[in-house]
């Protein structure tokens, strides 16, 4: 059974910056899925952040674009969301998620809080 182990997230200003990583526990797993970031609020359903296809290509949801930006390392199996110009609204548990050919995973999610 694979797992995805998240990390970066933590506290930060308002205008901050953080970058999060995904890592799979299985060797060259990642590169033949697609990956992506959602994230969630208490009482809020899960929204998507962005996701990237195998072939490297990013899409972004509206409050995310120009902001964030998705990467992955097939190599290093991880896929990535760097965070810039955060606001107090980005506030929430970031997960990952791996699909694809009937499968379907999630990371255990990591906290981004932004506030003075």
């Amino acid at each position: 059974q694979v797992q995805f182990v998240e990390s970066g997230g933590g506290l930060v200003q308002p205008g901050g910056s953080l970058s999060l990583s995904c890592a799979a526990s299985r060797p060259s797993f990642i590169s033949r899925y697609t990956g992506g970031w959602y994230r969630q609020v208490p009482g809020k359903e899960r929204e998507l952040v962005a996701t990237i296809d195998t072939r490297g290509s990013a899409n972004y949801a509206d409050s995310s674009r120009g902001r964030f930006s998705i990467s992955r390392d097939n190599w290093k199996n991880t896929i990535a969301l760097q965070m810039n110009s955060l606001k107090p609204e980005d506030t929430a548990v970031y997960y990952c998620r791996v699909w694809g050919s009937g499968a379907d995973y999630w990371g255990q999610g990591t906290q981004v809080t932004v506030s003075s």
